[in-house]
């Protein structure tokens, strides 16, 4: 499980500062307030990485490429959720072409090591719902966590294999 924080290398703080300042305007007016505190967590996460991608190229770029990256997680681009908005549209309020945004964004997936499929990108707002969240192995089985006794689930948020404890909500 990532562990999500804010905590950027000091030779990183201003190039983090800078992809953040567009992250959070962006994700304030077009998006919500999950989205600015995810890209803020993502930001930080490639700010940490050794050598850090965010560290050259465009920084609008990067920007675009994390809100693009967290829209694929947390279904942005389907017409039927809410929020919604088409990658092409994302890119070009950022000034970004589609295909460099894609592009970035997929980078962005392979150096944090994630996929469309992963919970731990996904808004909070949406994790309860969320069928891959909740799956785990459980004596060679696979079962929904939010259905096992609440040991089990104790056991399973305890070794990130679940976001919460489902029981205790």
């Amino acid at each position: 499980m990532t562990q999500k924080s804010s905590k950027v290398p000091k030779k990183m703080q201003a190039r983090y500062d800078a992809v953040v300042a567009l992250t959070d305007t962006f994700c304030k007016e077009n998006l919500t307030d999950e989205y600015v505190e995810l890209a803020q967590y993502m930001t930080a996460a490639l700010a940490r990485k050794r050598p850090s991608p965010i560290g050259s190229g465009r920084v609008k770029t990067w920007a675009c490429g994390i809100v693009y990256a967290l829209g694929q997680v947390n279904f942005l681009f389907d017409r039927s959720q809410e929020p919604y908005m088409s990658a092409a549209e994302l890119c070009e309020l950022f000034g970004v072409a589609k295909s460099t945004g894609g592009n970035k964004a997929k980078a962005i997936r392979n150096a944090l090591n994630f996929n469309w499929y992963d919970w731990e990108w996904s808004l909070p707002s949406r994790l309860a719902d969320h069928s891959t969240a909740w799956f785990i192995s459980v004596n060679g089985l696979m079962i929904d966590a939010r259905r096992a006794h609440i040991d089990i689930q104790r056991e399973a948020f305890e070794k990130g294999y679940i976001p919460y404890v489902y029981g205790d909500t």
